[in-house]
């Protein structure tokens, strides 16, 4: 039976900041934060890393292990075929995306975003085609059927190597959802991504300021946080997000 489940998608070896999913906050590789706010969610009948074949990833796959989560190693550059490859190993026909480089993204805005793709048929669901929400909140939801025609449709490196850019450049081709954040949760220029040794100074003091009470905080909260604490958006404020363009090119 077709199974829907959660993938996280983490490698060790970043360009920028090699190492960062494994970088420590309150005591624990930032990756394990993740990992657990995922695991509240408590919708998905599999939650899966998806790592490469490389030694220096090894370490991932013991946290997925120790965490109690299935893992997967494939291809490090041919990103949508490792999330294929993936789901045809666990059997599963709804796949959510979420790549660790958003450690902290809302597990509300998960679970909603599920519930809207449920709910509507399309083989591709996103929030992030058109920049709303902060960035470091991005969700993508396929069908199978949608990345499978994404491997057979491209050769193009960038769109293997960056997951949903095929579908965002050809939208005619895919039944598609593009969710624009409400009102109190719109802050495009919000960086919370964890691209850059700035933005984990960042995240670190937003997750330790949250995280020793409740680590499930939400992105309203955060929004909230950084209104009131204006000096820490300037952390990171000046981190060039090398994607924040890519899905312009349609």
């Amino acid at each position: 039976m077709k199974k829907s489940g959660c993938i996280i998608v983490a490698r060790t070896n970043s360009r920028r900041l090699p190492g960062k999913v494994l970088l420590p906050v309150l005591g624990k590789p930032i990756l394990y934060w993740l990992i657990k706010r995922i695991k509240k969610i408590g919708i998905f009948e599999e939650i899966i890393l998806a790592t490469t074949t490389n030694k220096s990833d090894d370490v991932l796959v013991k946290l997925a292990i120790k965490n109690k989560i299935k893992f997967f190693r494939g291809s490090e550059n041919n990103v949508v075929k490792r999330i294929y490859d993936t789901a045809l190993k666990f059997n599963l026909k709804t796949i959510v995306e979420i790549t660790a480089d958003c450690p902290i993204i809302d597990i509300d805005i998960i679970r909603n975003l599920f519930e809207i793709y449920e709910k509507n048929s399309a083989e591709y669901l996103n929030n992030c085609n058109y920049r709303s929400y902060p960035d470091g909140m991005d969700v993508q939801i396929f069908d199978i059927i949608a990345l499978q025609k994404t491997i057979k449709q491209t050769k193009k490196t960038d769109e293997l190597e960056h997951i949903g850019l095929y579908q965002m450049r050809n939208p005619k081709k895919f039944s598609t959802i593009n969710i624009i954040a409400p009102k109190k949760l719109s802050f495009p220029s919000l960086g919370l991504t964890l691209d850059e040794k700035k933005d984990y100074i960042f995240l670190k003091k937003i997750m330790e300021f949250f995280g020793r009470k409740n680590i499930y905080f939400t992105c309203e909260e955060i929004i909230d946080l950084v209104n009131n604490k204006k000096s820490w958006n300037k952390i990171n404020k000046k981190v060039k997000r090398i994607g924040s363009n890519i899905y312009k090119n349609r």
